[in-house]
């Protein structure tokens, strides 16, 4: 994720990476994904569609359910095997 190119104008609101995130096939990961974002939703971050396309009477789980399903939020998922490597050591 360190490799990602932001695309930031002070004037358009947040950064945004230059590429949609790939799509989530998985409907846990899915859901998860957008739980979090709702949350940072809902604690005042700023909504990631432009212009017009904010529909402004959906609750933030909808909203977070969007950006995730347009590619507009990015995810790590930590890979299992070296944490249970980690535990062994």
């Amino acid at each position: 994720m360190d490799d990602l190119t932001l695309v930031h104008d002070p004037q358009d609101g947040p950064a945004l990476p230059a590429e949609p995130a790939p799509p989530i096939e998985s409907r846990f990961l899915f859901v998860d994904v957008a739980a979090l974002r709702a949350k940072q939703l809902r604690r005042g971050a700023r909504v990631r569609f432009s212009g017009d396309e904010i529909p402004l009477a959906h609750k933030a789980e909808r909203l977070a359910m969007e950006e995730v399903r347009r590619g507009l939020v990015y995810y790590d998922v930590p890979d299992p095997t070296l944490r249970r490597s980690e535990d062994l050591s």
